[in-house]
């Protein structure tokens, strides 16, 4: 355990080349008294780190002192070239960049785990985006990353309908990927007021690079942004609620009918199971016509109890699918799922 923080303490100091014992405490969650050990343990070893006094002083290395990443263990070399993802990189126009990277990475790693990225990349690929989403990346979204990089204002034209975007100039501050669809997070101010707010870089246009520079709030946090934003959608999102009766299999597979938060929402309420196991909750759903395709996915493993409209409304198509299913089939079903051509598809293996 401390092998491992001396050696994260020497990496913050060749990241940051100065910095206090008290930043090294908070970085470390340890007590500066053990920031101080900790030192002495180091240049005991032959590291030089030298204490500079006074006000903006600190603890840095001497002369650029760089050390080899022969402090990682296998686990962690590995996991070290999975922490990118390389088509969002690409999209963001970093590619060379991320590749340069690993090679400097992979030079400092001793021989006995240079074969790190092989074993990584045959064990493991990640592919962020979406089945259904757009083939390619935003048109502009390496200029907005620009942006993003230099703190740079832009401007550019935003909705759905071009003949009724809204124009925007906006302090572009973070992009989240979230199922493969790139949003832009950037303050502005509008007939709202000022603020931070969230775009969909697929639905801008005719960005511009102003090349105007603005000056970042140090304390927005993208990712705790992100976090209370995206809760705030599904609850705007998930706007009516229905009672419903499910049995234990059905809250078991309730989390594959409807979205993750209303699943969750759900479990969260749930009263006490009765003797056969079947609980009532509510669930929230974005509308009575949604909620129809979602619960239908269950089948019998949920009944509706209110509203009164969508029981009826599930009993009516239940009663449909039944009628369809007494009688046999009109036509003679095929042998196997077939292609186009004619061949069969039951043979090929694939995410259908």
């Amino acid at each position: 355990m401390r092998a491992s923080r001396l050696i994260s303490l020497v990496l913050l100091l060749q990241s940051r080349e100065r910095m206090t014992a008290a930043e090294l405490a908070r970085e470390l969650e340890v007590s500066e008294r053990t920031v101080y050990r900790d030192v002495e343990a180091l240049s005991a070893a032959g590291v030089p780190v030298y204490a500079e006094q006074g006000r903006g002083g600190g603890y840095r290395l001497v002369g650029g002192y760089r050390t080899r990443l022969t402090g990682l263990s296998r686990e962690e070399a590995e996991a070290l070239f999975l922490s990118g993802l390389p088509g969002p990189a690409e999209e963001l126009g970093l590619a060379d960049a991320v590749a340069a990277a690993g090679l400097k990475v992979l030079a400092a790693l001793p021989p006995a785990l240079r074969d790190a990225p092989e074993r990584a990349a045959a064990r493991f690929h990640l592919d962020a985006p979406g089945w259904f989403g757009p083939s390619g990346p935003p048109p502009v979204l390496r200029a907005l990353a620009r942006a993003v990089w230099r703190d740079e204002t832009v401007r550019f034209r935003y909705g759905r309908d071009r003949g009724r975007a809204v124009t925007r100039t906006a302090e572009p501050y973070g992009l989240v990927l979230k199922s493969g669809v790139w949003y832009l997070v950037a303050r502005v101010s509008d007939r709202h007021g000022e603020g931070h707010r969230t775009y969909r870089v697929d639905r801008m246009a005719d960005l511009e690079e102003t090349g105007e520079r603005f000056d970042r709030d140090a304390g927005f946090d993208l990712a705790g942004y992100w976090s209370v934003q995206a809760e705030a959608f599904l609850r705007a999102l998930l706007r009516e609620e229905v009672t419903v009766r499910l049995s234990p299999a059905g809250m078991r597979e309730l989390r594959y009918a409807v979205e993750p938060y209303a699943a969750r929402r759900a479990a969260e309420e749930a009263g006490e199971p009765d003797g056969d196991g079947w609980v009532v909750t509510t669930l929230p759903v974005e509308s009575l016509k949604v909620a129809r395709h979602e619960l239908l996915r269950l089948g019998a493993e949920v009944e509706v109890l209110e509203p009164a409209a969508l029981r009826a409304e599930i009993a009516r198509v239940a009663e449909r699918v039944a009628a369809l299913h007494r009688e046999p089939p009109r036509t003679a079903a095929p042998s196997g799922p077939r292609w186009p051509d004619g061949g069969d598809r039951s043979a090929v293996s694939g995410p259908w």
